[in-house]
């Protein structure tokens, strides 16, 4: 057969679509794309770049009179500010070179300030900042110092008054921060609170609240072992990007041989009393301190004795430490004061009123601590007085008395007594912080591990 096919009206025929829509469908087509083709077809050719006409155009402009703001510039004073590091063995005029501080006058307020002098005793790599003119004139200069007793931040600032500087200090404004830490200990707690395995390494200060907080249930000279872990979180404070101090632990959790001991502080908002709690609530802090002297011997105990002044055999209804005169007395529990001032035979005299029915006496001393008024609000361990030999006393000491509901006791029956417990609406309050550090431990938690908490 003849592969060129000749076309016959019967082959155009079989071309055209059998049914009306598809014939007007094709139609429609073939009209459309007639009409592309004739566009194209018409379509005008665009003029080469090259043939354009090109038209300049020429301004004149206006400089600015750069003489007049230079003059301008030159009128007003410049002022520089400068950040330096303290370094080991600086001096104050190794310090003023290093901040462009061309200023005798300066240098020697900063020397016989009284109060300006403590920048001299900033510690290595303390920042300081200082403002000078373009003649190296001091403006201003400030620091941050640290109380060493307190922790309290100051701000130290010289400041030039007129031909005159003057020295200033204010409280830092600090940014408070709360960080979280955890360890597994492989030989011994201080190796792990002083391993940056997450970056960082703790505090002794945050290390030494660690101890004091959960001494009564773990004896840390004995009893840690390897394998034991504890979280910590805890507060930090900082001025301009840099810590400067530590806070006190919000939270603790140590667990020891498998025993989870928790831990957080709680403060309320109402009554402002704080201290540390367990997880549901109970206090640890002992309700009251066993002797309200820090150093001291006993020297005449709860009994019956033979009185050093009356020579009769009579009760003696509290306990005598012997210590040196001007010794600190402190608050054995929180308290209001009750009495504070001559006692007759108890000489100056502190009582103190307790939760419940708990009051104790402090007598004999040399002077009473400042601010000790009937209603004041004292804190646990916090000075009230000092020790002397004033009213019926043979010699320097502290006679101290446990009352209950007014009636002497001995001490040494009370000492495991637990603080006071929450109130229900303070139990409620503590129920939402606790859960908050709750959560924080099971973040800190290996995962899949579970702890059983005491």
């Amino acid at each position: 057969m003849n592969p060129i096919q000749k076309i016959t009206r019967q082959t155009l025929l079989q071309l055209v679509p059998k049914t009306r829509k598809a014939r007007v469908l094709s139609a429609g087509a073939v009209f459309l794309s007639m009409c592309a083709f004739g566009a194209v077809g018409v379509a005008p050719i665009a003029n080469d770049p090259s043939d354009l006409p090109v038209t300049s155009v020429a301004t004149n402009l206006e400089l600015p009179n750069l003489a007049a703001q230079i003059a301008a510039l030159q009128q007003d004073e410049q002022q520089f500010i400068h950040e330096e590091r303290i370094r080991r063995g600086d001096s104050l005029g190794s310090l003023f070179t290093r901040l462009g501080i061309e200023d005798a006058q300066a240098q020697k307020f900063v020397r016989s300030d009284k109060l300006a002098r403590r920048l001299l005793s900033l510690q290595t790599g303390k920042r300081i900042q200082a403002e000078t003119d373009e003649n190296g004139l001091l403006l201003s200069m400030r620091a941050t110092v640290i109380d060493g007793k307190s922790g309290d931040a100051r701000t130290i600032s010289v400041e030039r008054k007129g031909e005159a500087f003057v020295a200033l200090e204010a409280a830092a404004k600090l940014e408070r921060r709360v960080e979280m830490r955890s360890r597994d200990i492989a030989s011994s707690l201080y190796a792990a609170t002083d391993s940056n395995v997450d970056g960082g390494s703790l505090p002794d200060s945050i290390v030494g609240q660690i101890i004091e907080m959960f001494s009564t249930d773990i004896d840390f000279r004995t009893d840690v072992k390897r394998g034991d872990r504890f979280n910590v979180v805890y507060e930090t404070f900082w001025l301009d990007g840099e810590q400067v101090k530590t806070g006190r632990i919000l939270a603790g959790e140590f667990v020891n041989r498998g025993t989870a001991y928790q831990s957080v502080w709680y403060e309320d908002p109402i009554t402002k009393q704080g201290g540390y709690y367990t997880l549901d609530g109970k206090a640890l802090k002992k309700a009251f301190l066993k002797s309200p002297l820090e150093y001291s011997r006993i020297s005449s105990g709860f009994s019956m004795r033979v009185h050093p002044l009356s020579g009769k055999w009579k009760a003696h209804k509290g306990v005598d430490y012997a210590a040196s005169t001007g010794t600190p007395i402190r608050a054995v529990a929180d308290a209001t004061v009750d009495f504070a001032g001559n006692g007759n035979g108890y000489g100056n005299m502190v009582v103190l009123k307790h939760w419940s029915a708990y009051s104790t006496a402090y007598a004999h001393m040399s002077r009473i601590a400042p601010g000790m008024r009937k209603g004041t609000k004292i804190s646990q361990g916090q000075v009230i007085g000092y020790v002397g030999s004033t009213g019926w006393s043979t010699g320097a000491h502290l006679h101290y008395e446990f009352r209950v509901a007014g009636v002497a006791k001995d001490p040494n029956k009370y000492k495991s007594l637990a603080q006071q417990p929450l109130s229900q609406a303070e139990l409620g309050r503590f129920r939402m912080a606790a859960a908050e550090m709750n959560h924080r431990f099971s973040l800190l938690a290996p995962s899949g591990s579970a702890m059983a908490a005491r």
